[in-house]
């Protein structure tokens, strides 16, 4: 795959543990001789260090020995699984109706107990919550473009409206008919404050934190959220909100750990399926377009990637800022490419 082609990418690609890269290349380290797939687990290695090589055979041609941790001498059983989830999405994409567990499981010869769990870690969702998330997003799409609520619910495969409501809050942070109308009557409130980042607009709905937005202007940040939700009742709360804004702060400043607070994620199934894989990139490593593409299964949806990248709207807790160019540039960032110098200069002091 192109991605791979070029020593910078390959690099990329080992700093993140990409397994999706396995079996494109391996990495050899010239001060222990040693060869491994670029998921390997063990410690990185220094990058003067590295060589790299097309395949096993080469690499130990070359007079390296295979590593008896990841094993890079032997057929890559990783990418047999990864095209087998890859087969389950499109079975899912295609079916007018939800699959079972066990059936879905047996169209792709594997045990259903083991595609459950591979399916979750290439995806980040169960392959239930697929199937709901990506009813949700028909609906979504199609009250956005006008459609009435219940033929919304039954062309996007709801059995029931009683079935779709159950999930309602889950699925869309609000009514359908308050989504319909652009977030009616659905109550946000929003704090104004400054971060290392320049001024920050924090906005919470009743499922969590929906908003996290920097920028320059905060006038400028409220006019953006308006657009988010345009009828939706916006309270400018400083005071019942200032703790959980204190904690967004605190974590945007210095962000170790996990992000504590409750999220409100609005999203289609692919969407949250790229966001997911973008929490899962370590602090200090980037990624290509392509090669989160290709780790999420989907490597010819560079563009829809990119696009899902740019719909996010928590920054930092999405961390967005560590996908660049193919060729190692940094590329466009919602929220001004100087802040995700930043952001990543940040990192890499964080991890030296």
């Amino acid at each position: 795959m192109t991605e791979y082609i070029t020593d910078e990418c390959r690099w990329q690609a080992l700093q993140a543990r990409d397994s999706a890269a396995d079996g494109h290349f391996v990495f050899a380290v010239i001060t222990t001789g040693i060869f491994c797939r670029p998921s390997c687990r063990a410690r990185h290695p220094l990058r003067r260090n590295v060589r790299f090589f097309g395949d096993a055979a080469k690499a130990a041609e070359a007079g390296f020995r295979p590593c008896k941790r990841c094993q890079p001498d032997r057929e890559d059983a990783r990418a047999r699984q990864r095209e087998r989830i890859i087969e389950a999405c499109r079975l899912l994409e295609r079916s007018e109706t939800p699959l079972t567990l066990e059936k879905l499981a047996r169209q792709v010869a594997m045990s259903p107990y083991h595609f459950h769990r591979l399916f979750k870690a290439m995806t980040g969702l169960t392959p239930r919550a697929w199937q709901q998330a990506r009813r949700a997003s028909k609906v979504r799409e199609a009250l956005a473009s006008g459609q009435e609520v219940t033929r919304a619910l039954y062309d996007a495969g709801y059995p029931s409206g009683s079935s779709f409501y159950q999930q309602a809050d889950a699925a869309l942070g609000m009514t359908a008919r308050q989504y319909r109308q652009g977030g009616e009557r659905a109550d946000i409130r929003y704090a104004l404050t400054h971060c290392q980042l320049g001024a920050l607009l924090v906005a919470e709905s009743a499922r969590g934190i929906c908003a996290i937005l920097p920028g320059d202007e905060p006038q400028s940040l409220v006019a953006e959220l308006t657009q988010m939700f345009p009828r939706a009742r916006l309270d400018a709360d400083d005071r019942g909100f200032a703790q959980r804004v204190a904690q967004v702060v605190s974590w945007l400043d210095r962000p170790e750990g996990a992000f504590a607070l409750p999220l409100d994620l609005q999203g289609t199934a692919f969407q949250r399926q790229v966001w997911q894989a973008l929490r899962s990139i370590p602090a200090g490593a980037t990624l290509s377009y392509q090669a989160l593409a290709a780790r999420i299964g989907r490597p010819q949806a560079t563009r829809a990637v990119a696009g899902a990248c740019a719909a996010n709207r928590l920054a930092v807790v999405i961390p967005c800022h560590r996908i660049i160019r193919q060729d190692g540039a940094l590329s466009g960032y919602r929220w001004g490419v100087a802040r995700k110098r930043l952001l990543l200069a940040r990192e890499a002091e964080q991890e030296e």
